[in-house]
């Protein structure tokens, strides 16, 4: 058996403000919201407004929105926009307070356009916990959501040995490239001489497996890192942060600024390194 919905059974009503006070609960609300969820619930309103009204009926019972209302209650606020939805029938209210939390579980993400998303926010510097995401969700997502390289008939090189080796410096022109360690100190007087950096851009490895975190789904495969690949430990990562960026900062200028580039699971020990460094 079919069924349709004509267009006189589609009510539009129209939101309005109502009192705080004037609202009550759902005595039968089986949605739990937790205070850390009220809370982004409270900066998602402060952010974007107040978009989704309550849902109430004729007398004021919250039939949808009850998290909604406890954040508006924690930022302060005296009103907010309701929605009077006064044909449900009693049996109806009741269902719909389940049907419209779990009609919104029942979705599912396209991770691939999700990673770009959260990947160009994250570009503008965009405070993407403002989705309702942590920062570990939103890394996780990033770093599964790659897209693999299309086959553009470009011939791989050929797996083998390194060209460069250690020790190799180039002249670009005005520029100076060098192959070397950037743990020893001698590394930056053989490329600079006397010369002191204004400004350091630095990727240092992240102290995690390549595949899987670097390399994406394409054809072609980043080699794992000689060091800082997933094998040292918290204290041992931070020395070696400790030693690269203190020879830096020994061949820079005072006032020089320095990008450090690093994986979001390893930011504590970044910022251990450069506690220590300051100190």
């Amino acid at each position: 058996m079919s069924s349709s919905l004509c267009p006189a059974h589609v009510r539009l009503p129209q939101a309005k403000l109502t009192r705080i006070e004037t609202l009550r609960a759902a005595p039968r609300n089986a949605r739990t919201h937790s205070k850390k969820q009220l809370r982004q619930l409270a900066r998602s309103i402060t952010t974007f407004g107040f978009t989704n009204p309550v849902l109430v009926d004729s007398s004021g019972e919250v039939i949808a929105g009850h998290g909604r209302l406890a954040a508006a209650r924690i930022l302060g606020l005296s009103e907010v926009p309701t929605l009077c939805v006064d044909w449900l029938t009693e049996d109806q209210k009741r269902a719909y307070v389940i049907a419209d939390n779990r009609l919104a579980e029942k979705a599912g993400w396209d991770r691939e356009l999700l990673a770009i998303e959260f990947g160009e926010l994250g570009a503008l510097e965009f405070d993407v916990t403002l989705t309702g995401f942590e920062l570990r969700e939103v890394g996780l997502i990033i770093d599964a959501g790659a897209t693999p390289v299309q086959d553009n008939g470009i011939e791989e090189p050929a797996a083998g040995p390194a060209v460069c080796q250690l020790g190799d410096l180039w002249q670009l022109g005005e520029h100076r490239l060098l192959c070397a360690d950037a743990l020893d100190p001698a590394s930056y007087s053989q490329l600079m001489g006397r010369e002191k950096a204004r400004l350091v851009v630095t990727d240092p490895p992240y102290n995690v497996k390549i595949g899987g975190h670097v390399s994406g789904l394409g054809r072609n495969k980043h080699r794992e890192f000689v060091q800082g690949s997933g094998e040292l430990s918290s204290n041992e990562f931070t020395q070696f942060l400790c030693g690269s960026l203190e020879a830096m900062a020994r061949a820079s200028r005072d006032g020089s600024l320095h990008y450090v580039f690093m994986d979001w699971r390893h930011l504590p020990e970044l910022l251990s390194a450069g506690d220590r460094l300051d100190a």
